[in-house]
């Protein structure tokens, strides 16, 4: 028989390897898999045995061109990331899904290159020398942190020339933080509700009791149970706000966003408010549009918590401005940067600021109407917009809060947000 181009036995090999995977998995009911694989190994498989048989005609090369291009099709349109290998850990052939995810995994090289992950790659050597499947958990940290369970099967190649492994990727990130997600919330609204909920259970006792004729007392005792019922209304708005960032911060945002326009107008929304406690916003607009990719949602959030912040804790006068910056190692960047004339905040908070509930003076920030979480919920959205985030204070003389985002067409590197710098 003659020999079929390489290019064509990889894909094929990969095809028929994922195939036979697919429906070894569905038989066995062991581990999860698409569906896809099960239909890919169908048709690979009968494909694959219809051509070896002893007494069966050869395929014509019409035939064979358009059983490739429909394996190659099939295993493109997995979602899930799949990774063909053969006995020496070489590279045979991955899907678009795996090479978007692994930059650097090319045909004929060893897996090693591309994951540096020793319980995979241990993983894969056992696999190869036993047979047995193995479930393998993987953890990756740039550009973000996502949660991967690694399914390895050996597989025989279609050839003849030995034992293949294929890896397919579950993707368990959303999973893993919607359960942090209910954990968390469960914890930390239990903790930041008790006060004000104790105080609301105090005042309408009295209400009922002590305080029933008093017109006086209960005007005063509304007014606070009304405050009060404020709070936990921002508190609960606040952490459902930060747990959906979290539960997408994955998943980067693919439309763009004029970070200018936006910040106008979040300036222009929040002038009334700071003018009611006394203090002027300022926005000084460079020369724009400044196009970021990104949600509006989440970026306008973010720009209304620092403005907010900057009115709340500074002095009586908030500038918030845009500008530009060449970063040799991450490209061109847009900065937002918001400034304020208040006390400064002491070094030593500086690197805790966007922890959850964190304050710097816990009475102060409560008494203003803070929640803890809008710093929290600032670095998140960072996060998910591959931006950085520096805070830089002097005590005595303010705070500045500069927020760096990729500008939209820019070549650059994906960093993690940073806390400060």
């Amino acid at each position: 028989m003659p020999d079929r181009p390489r290019s064509s036995q990889s894909w094929m090999g990969a095809a028929i390897a994922v195939g036979l995977f697919g429906i070894a998995v569905a038989l066995s009911g062991r581990l999860e898999l698409p569906l896809i694989l099960v239909g890919l190994g169908a048709v690979c498989i009968g494909g694959w045995l219809g051509g070896r048989g002893q007494e069966a005609p050869r395929p014509r090369p019409a035939a064979t061109a358009q059983r490739h291009a429909i394996a190659e099709a099939l295993l493109a349109h997995v979602p899930d990331p799949v990774i063909l290998v053969d006995r020496r850990t070489l590279v045979v052939e991955a899907n678009p899904a795996a090479r978007a995810l692994l930059p650097a995994l090319h045909q004929a090289r060893p897996l090693s290159f591309a994951l540096r992950s020793p319980e995979v790659l241990d993983g894969v050597e056992a696999v190869l020398s036993s047979g047995m499947p193995r479930r393998v958990p993987l953890a990756t940290r740039v550009p973000l942190e996502r949660t991967f369970e690694v399914q390895i099967g050996a597989l025989p190649m279609p050839d003849g020339s030995g034992v293949s492994a294929v890896l397919f990727l579950r993707d368990l990130t959303s999973a893993r933080r919607l359960e942090a997600m209910r954990v968390d919330f469960v914890a930390n609204a239990s903790h930041e509700l008790r006060t004000p909920l104790a105080t609301l259970i105090g005042f309408i006792e009295t209400l009922q009791g002590p305080a029933r004729e008093d017109a006086q007392a209960r005007e005063r005792f509304l007014e606070i149970m009304r405050v009060q019922a404020l709070r936990m209304t921002r508190l609960i708005d606040d952490l459902l706000s930060l747990s959906r960032i979290e539960l997408r911060e994955h998943v980067a945002p693919t439309t763009v966003v004029d970070l200018g326009a936006l910040a106008r107008q979040m300036v222009d929304a929040q002038g009334p408010p700071a003018e009611a406690r006394g203090a002027t916003v300022q926005f000084e607009d460079g020369a724009g549009p400044y196009p970021v990719p990104g949600d509006a949602d989440e970026l306008a959030r973010v720009i209304e918590n620092l403005i907010e912040n900057a009115v709340k804790y500074g002095g009586g006068h908030v500038g918030v401005s845009l500008s530009r910056e060449e970063d040799p190692r991450l490209g061109r960047r847009i900065v937002l940067s918001v400034t304020d004339d208040g006390p400064g905040i002491p070094p030593e908070h500086i690197p805790r600021l966007t922890e959850r509930f964190y304050r710097v003076d816990v009475a102060s920030s409560r008494a203003r109407g803070g929640t803890g979480l809008g710093l929290a919920i600032v670095k998140h959205s960072l996060n998910r917009h591959r931006g950085r985030l520096a805070i830089e204070s002097t005590v005595g003389q303010g705070t500045t809060v500069r927020v760096s985002l990729p500008e939209y067409g820019a070549t650059a590197e994906l960093p993690r947000a940073a806390d400060q710098t």
